[in-house]
């Protein structure tokens, strides 16, 4: 840590502490962008925001403990960074400033439970904290909906990922030991009981990321777009996917490239299986929910081909398994981890037994993590 760094950290006067989680999605990739269903809920690491108000009108400054750089700004001249993370910031700052005149100068140091790049969703926690931290710091008295929404823009304006809504939302909308089952479209949802035992949640960090992420992302919803611009030609009230079934689709067979097909159809399928699996859960069909998760993997890698050889490999490994029940892999895509169901007495020897399989095929170290499904952005008591 530099000289100027450990003075403002030495010199910070905590005044608020926001807990800010991940997420994970048990199944609904790429749907919440075609007003889909999606299944997520938070997660138990987090990142950790502490403030204070530092007297000025406009000044701010924010430390990440990750990058051990501060970010100095001034409100009234926001711009965008060449730093990515900075951007996180930049954006949420530049969104609550249109809705409100009363943030002030202020300072925040900022530590990082969360893997970068592992599908856990640390940009919508470091953009969701920020909002919900200034919105107690300086009683703006903004609803919780309008801090995922903006968050949300803040990724589309600033960052350029022009994800859905279902980060945002899982991150600070979800509540201890539920998943939340989101209506994209609507914004309604339906908090579910997470009973899974005797099974537990096991992430899987392939601790790879392609580069292709963030370009394939937009493109995917480019190609989406293009599937409803086609069809709405003749279909007026389509707006998106979510209005499209795959008898309507079958209907464009020869004005759409097999490519957009295979997309179309991914997203069709994907959102019936989210609801089956929201269903499966509530009646305690375990075994069902993991097949669908299965199927969730294999469309990803072979309709919408967002996954990735060590993705594949961990999902494939994981198959035909008994202590296994459902796998597959989690976030944008093409790196990141998956998602397993394994009985609780199966886990340490599960997850030796892959790492070393993992090694041995890519020399590359494997993580894993348990969690449990949490409280959404909160105050530290």
């Amino acid at each position: 840590m530099s000289k100027d760094n450990k003075e403002f950290v030495r010199d910070f006067n905590e005044e608020l502490v926001i807990l800010s989680p991940g997420r994970i999605n048990f199944i609904g990739e790429h749907t919440d962008y075609n007003n889909g269903f999606v299944l997520p809920t938070a997660i138990d690491k987090k990142v950790i925001f502490s403030f204070e108000k530092n007297g000025t009108d406009t000044q701010c400054k924010v430390y990440s403990a990750t990058y051990d750089k501060i970010l100095d700004f001034e409100l009234n001249s926001l711009k965008p960074s060449d730093n990515e993370w900075e951007n996180y910031i930049l954006g949420v700052i530049s969104e609550l400033l249109k809705i409100t005149d009363r943030v002030r100068g202020f300072n925040c140091i900022i530590k990082s439970e969360l893997p970068i790049g592992a599908g856990v969703s640390s940009s919508a926690a470091l953009e969701c904290g920020l909002a919900f931290g200034l919105n107690k710091l300086f009683d703006l008295e903004l609803p919780k909906i309008t801090l995922v929404e903006l968050s949300q823009r803040a990724e589309h304006n600033y960052v350029g990922t022009k994800c859905g809504i279902m980060d945002q939302f899982a991150s600070i909308m979800s509540e201890e030991g539920k998943v939340i089952l989101l209506d994209c479209m609507s914004q309604v949802h339906r908090l579910i009981a997470a009973n899974f035992e005797p099974y537990k949640i096991l992430l899987l960090n392939t601790n790879v990321s392609h580069n292709l992420a963030s370009s394939e992302y937009n493109t995917r919803r480019e190609e989406c777009e293009e599937v409803v611009a086609i069809i709405s030609s003749k279909y007026k009230n389509v707006r998106s996917l979510r209005d499209i079934n795959k008898s309507i689709l079958k209907e464009f067979k020869k004005e759409l490239s097999p490519k957009l097909m295979q997309r179309a159809s991914y997203v069709i399928e994907e959102n019936g299986r989210v609801l089956q699996a929201s269903e499966s859960l509530e009646k305690g069909n375990l075994k069902r929910f993991g097949e669908l998760m299965y199927q969730s993997h294999r469309g990803l890698q072979h309709q919408y081909e967002v996954s990735c050889k060590e993705l594949d490999f961990l999902v494939d490994f994981s198959e035909n398994k008994d202590q296994i029940i459902g796998s597959r892999m989690m976030g944008g895509g093409f790196g990141g981890c998956t998602i397993n169901l394994i009985h609780e007495n199966s886990i340490d020897d599960y997850v030796s037994t892959v790492k070393k399989a993992y090694k041995d095929r890519f020399k590359i170290d494997l993580t894993s993590f348990i969690t449990v499904p949490s409280q959404g952005t909160s105050i530290r008591k």
